[in-house]
């Protein structure tokens, strides 16, 4: 009996390990999404719709409460729901869109960090999942900054110092290349509190690769092999 319940538990550990991948692969098609689609209301409702799916991914691989899973789900399709209606009828500003979605994606990280810290309690090692639960994590930062920027260049444009209208791949491409302290130099911010966030951004960005990034990857070892 006991030796079932080990293997239940260790076959939920490999679906919640195997998740982290899914999620990392919802982070990156919503990447190409936001950085290659044209602009449009398709794309806001595929961009919304993607980053729904993350968050619901990133929640249930955290092993956290099933209410909590079903809450988040719950605010994914909502959101869904809005950007459809936006799309649809009008009504609701895009600087509102942006908004939410920033709000959605903003719920990724800390459950993720849960995830990792509750999978390296119970594995007593650093293994193939927590890479790819810091790089998710890592993704989610840089796009919730990226829904950010993308907001306040509607509600109070223009965002950048070029004075043109921001579209979501030049938010996305400021906010990756401020969250890995690139710092290309095309796109500068240019209010006080556009500054303050690409500063936050920058040092979110230096620290966590130096740091937890750093530490993972020179921790990582191979699963370990159980006799039978």
């Amino acid at each position: 009996m006991l030796a079932r319940v080990t293997a239940t538990a260790a076959g939920e550990r490999r679906v919640v390990r195997h998740r982290y991948g899914l999620l990392l692969i919802t982070l990156f098609l919503s990447l190409g999404v936001q950085g290659i689609a044209p602009h449009g209301a398709f794309q806001q409702i595929v961009v919304t719709a993607l980053a729904g799916a993350g968050v619901a991914l990133a929640v249930r691989a955290a092993g956290l409460r099933p209410w909590v899973v079903r809450l988040a789900v719950a605010l994914a399709l909502f959101a869904l729901a809005l950007s459809v209606v936006r799309a649809t009828f009008g009504g609701i500003g895009e600087g509102a869109g942006l908004l939410m979605n920033a709000a959605l994606v903003a719920l990724g990280p800390p459950a993720v960090a849960l995830g990792i810290v509750r999978d390296l309690r119970e594995t007593g090692q650093v293994q193939l999942t927590a890479v790819m639960g810091v790089l998710s994590l890592y993704l989610l930062l840089g796009m919730f900054f990226a829904f950010t920027y993308a907001a306040i260049d509607e509600i109070a444009p223009p965002f950048f110092v070029s004075g043109k209208d921001a579209t979501t791949s030049d938010c996305l491409y400021f906010s990756f290349t401020t969250l890995t302290t690139v710092g290309y130099g095309d796109f500068v911010a240019r209010t006080d509190l556009g500054h303050t966030l690409a500063v936050i951004e920058a040092l979110i960005g230096q620290i966590y690769l130096v740091t937890v990034v750093s530490l993972i990857v020179s921790n990582l070892r191979p699963p370990a092999r159980t006799r039978p």
